[in-house]
C-alpha cells in the first residue's frame, strides 16, 4: 500500500504527523508536496527533515509520558449476551446484544523497562503435575490461553497507528490479565481480553480521541482473526460500547464506512432475564463453518433464513422500545428455531439443545447467547415461572443465574466522538 492509500483507508484515523513541508487537506488527510513522485525521487532533504520532525515529536512524547511511569492502567470488560439476531452479524445482518455483569475480564498495564506479556497462572499453565494432568487440561481447556490474544492486539494496535500516522511514544509496559468468564460458553471471553487490552493501550499512549469508537470493534476482531478465530463484529461492538446495543451490519454500511450502525439503547427497557450454562466446551468456528460456505455459495435456504434472523433483530428493536414482552418471547424462540434449522442438531450439540428445551418445557423463551454453551432465558409469567425454571435446571445439572446487565462503558470523550 502506498503512503496516501494507507492514510485514506476506511478506518479514517486522525493523523498526528506534520512537518514543515506537510499540509492538511479535506478530511484531515496529510498531503506531501512530493506524494506524486516515486519514493526514489523524493529529495533526501525532505526525507531527512521529515525523519527529524518525527523523532523530535517522539522524544517530546517520551518526556511527557515519563511523568506517568508509575501509573497502572486497568480496564474491565464484561461478557456478552446475544439477545436477538445472532449469528446474522457475520452475514450483513442485524443483532441486539448486551454486556453481562455476572462475568468479566480485567487487563492491567504497568509501565516497565521491557515489554512483557505475563502468562496467567491458570489459563496459560505450562507446569503440570503429570502427563495425565497435561492431557486432561488440554482436553478440558484447549491449547490456548490469553497471552496470544494480548500479543495479537498489540500488533494490530501498532499497525493501525502506523498506517494512520498516529505517533506513539517509546515507553514499554507489562500486560497481564485475569478473567472469570467460563470458557467456550458463547459469552465472548476471548474478545473481552482483547477489548480490555485495547482500552489499556489507548490510555497508555493517550490516543483514545484518535481511534474512533466505531473502529475499535474492527481492531478487536482483526486481532482475533490473526489467530484464526472465526467470528463477527457483534461481540466486539457490545463490549466496546457496553450496555444494550442495536447493530446494523448491512452491506451498504459496511462497504461505505467499514463498520455498521450502532445504536445504544436503555438497559431498563429489558425484562428480567436468566443465564443458563453448562461445562460444555463449544467450538464456534466449527459451528459457523458449514453454514457460511453455503451462504457464500448462494444457498437459497441459508440466505433467506439468515435474512429472517436479521429481521428478528430489526423487529426486536421496536418490540423492546415498546416493552412488548409477549412478542419478545416469540422472537427469541424463533431466533433459535431458525439457527437450529440452518446448523442442524449435530453441529449445535445435544447438551446445548437440552439447555434451550429445559427452559421451553416450563414455558420460558430461550436461545443461545452466542454459538453454544450458554442460553439466555425469559420467564414472561414472573417469579413462579422462574422458580420452575431454576428447579428444572438443577435437575438437569445446569447452572442458572439472574442476569445483571451492565450500562454503557463509554466515557465522555467516546460519547462526544460518536455524536460527531
Amino acid at each position: 500500500m502506498d503512503r496516501r492509500s494507507a492514510m485514506e483507508g476506511i478506518d479514517g484515523g486522525v493523523h498526528e504527523e506534520s512537518g514543515e513541508d506537510d499540509v492538511f487537506v479535506g478530511g484531515g488527510v496529510l498531503k506531501s508536496p512530493w506524494e506524486n513522485y516515486e519514493s526514489s525521487d523524493v529529495p533526501d532533504l525532505y526525507l531527512t527533515r521529515r525523519a527529524s520532525s518525527i523523532a523530535k515529536k517522539k522524544k517530546k512524547m517520551d518526556e511527557e509520558a515519563g511523568g506517568g511511569l508509575s501509573e497502572i492502567i486497568e480496564h474491565k470488560v464484561y461478557a456478552r449476551v446475544g439477545l436477538l439476531g445472532n449469528p446474522s452479524d457475520v452475514y450483513f445482518g442485524r443483532t441486539i446484544s448486551f454486556t453481562l455483569g455476572n462475568f468479566w475480564t480485567t487487563v492491567r498495564l504497568q509501565p516497565s523497562d521491557d515489554l512483557v506479556i505475563k502468562p496467567h497462572p491458570f489459563h496459560d499453565l505450562v507446569i503440570f503435575q503429570s502427563l495425565d494432568h497435561l492431557v486432561n487440561r488440554l482436553q478440558n481447556e484447549g491449547y490456548y490461553g490469553g497471552v496470544r490474544l494480548l500479543m495479537a492486539i498489540c500488533k494490530v494496535f501498532n499497525n493501525y497507528c502506523s498506517d494512520n500516522n498516529i505517533l506513539l511514544h517509546n515507553r514499554n509496559f507489562t500486560l497481564s490479565y485475569d478473567t472469570n468468564i467460563p470458557r467456550q460458553t458463547g459469552l465472548s471471553g476471548s474478545s473481552a481480553i482483547v477489548c480490555a487490552a485495547l482500552n489499556c493501550l489507548l490510555d497508555y499512549y493517550k490516543v483514545r480521541p484518535l481511534v474512533k469508537v466505531e473502529i475499535r470493534p474492527n481492531l478487536v476482531l482483526r486481532a482475533e482473526k490473526e489467530l484464526g478465530i472465526v467470528a463477527g463484529l457483534q461481540d466486539r461492538v457490545a463490549q466496546v460500547y457496553g450496555g444494550l446495543v442495536s447493530m446494523d451490519f448491512s452491506k451498504e454500511h459496511m462497504d461505505k464506512m467499514g463498520h455498521g450502525i450502532y445504536t445504544p439503547m436503555d438497559i431498563n427497557l429489558l425484562p428480567p432475564l436468566h443465564l443458563i450454562y453448562a461445562e460444555n466446551p463449544s467450538d464456534s468456528g466449527k459451528v459457523h463453518s458449514t453454514v457460511r460456505q453455503r451462504w457464500l455459495d448462494g444457498d437459497e435456504f441459508i440466505v433467506s433464513s439468515m435474512k429472517e434472523v436479521a429481521n428478528i433483530a430489526a423487529e426486536g428493536q421496536a418490540v423492546i422500545l415498546e416493552r412488548n414482552y409477549s412478542k419478545l418471547v416469540e422472537l427469541m424462540n424463533r431466533n433459535f428455531d431458525l439457527r437450529r434449522s440452518m446448523f442442524g442438531d449435530e453441529a449445535l450439540g445435544a447438551l446445548n439443545i437440552e439447555m434451550v428445551e429445559v427452559a421451553r418445557r416450563v414455558g420460558a423463551a430461550s436461545k443461545f447467547t452466542g454459538s453454544g454453551g450458554a442460553v439466555v432465558a425469559f420467564c414472561p409469567d414472573g417469579q413462579s415461572q422462574v422458580q420452575l425454571l431454576e428447579d428444572a435446571c438443577r435437575k438437569a445439572g445446569f447452572s442458572i443465574k439472574p442476569i445483571k446487565i451492565i450500562p454503557s462503558c463509554l466515557d465522555d470523550i467516546d460519547t462526544r466522538s460518536i455524536k460527531k
